[in-house]
């Protein structure tokens, strides 16, 4: 207990080196002494956030990861702990950009939350606010999906407003940043695609121009311009 206290003040500190070290070392000294697992799954996680931190992010991501199937292991996929060590997990492939599999956690996570908890929990809130950001920030994210993540963001302020309030952490998160980041990304895309395609019908304007030819007779006047000039003649 004195240690990990020990390591939440240096970390609330910004002493995150030492918080590091501090964190290290009671992580190994719980494992020799073989202590009870969700003791080690917690100080674990602890130690994630602080590799998080320092931009550690393989270590990060692979102790969450651990994290995350230790508590499926110890409690159960419905379990509080469970849910929020596997929203951290999405959250490390999310920063390593690893898109498809956070999208792929997050909405298996986001169904259990709904069973568990409601749709209109903070937690289940989060979760899909979270789950619409690793949609737009997707390298290859399509039309669909920054459209998907815009109407999920915007649902889930609107929710999020009525139940937890304005002032609440949930909220401010979502709004305004993420929404008006899912917004920009949006209409980024669709500028673009518009863009794409005006230049594609131009490039092929001045084509048709040129080969959209007048078939000419042999003597060099079509039969449209004979007829012409002939005047009232055929009248």
């Amino acid at each position: 207990m004195a240690m990990s206290e020990l390591g939440n003040g240096l970390q609330i500190a910004e002493h995150y080196e030492d918080a590091l070290s501090v964190r290290e070392a009671h992580f190994s000294m719980l494992r020799r002494l073989g202590a009870a697992a969700h003791n080690i799954l917690f100080v674990q996680s602890n130690l994630a956030s602080t590799y998080q931190i320092l931009g550690q992010l393989d270590q990060a991501l692979t102790l969450r990861r651990d994290v995350y199937l230790g508590y499926v292991k110890l409690s159960g996929e419905e379990h509080f702990n469970t849910l929020v060590a596997a929203s951290n997990y999405a959250e490390s492939l999310v920063v390593r950009e690893r898109y498809a599999e956070a999208k792929a956690l997050w909405l298996k996570t986001i169904s259990v939350a709904r069973r568990v908890f409601g749709e209109s929990h903070g937690a289940t809130l989060k979760m899909k606010s979270n789950h619409a950001r690793a949609l737009y920030m997707a390298t290859g994210a399509t039309l669909d999906d920054l459209r998907e993540a815009v109407n999920t963001l915007e649902e889930t302020e609107r929710i999020a407003r009525r139940v937890l309030g304005g002032a609440h952490p949930v909220t401010r998160m979502i709004a305004p940043t993420l929404r008006d980041d899912a917004r920009a990304a949006l209409r980024a895309r669709v500028e673009s695609d518009v863009s794409s395609l005006r230049e594609a019908v131009e490039a092929m304007a001045p084509r048709n121009k040129h080969t959209i030819q007048p078939v000419q007779p042999p003597g060099g006047t079509s039969p449209a311009a004979s007829f012409l000039a002939k005047g009232n003649e055929s009248l």
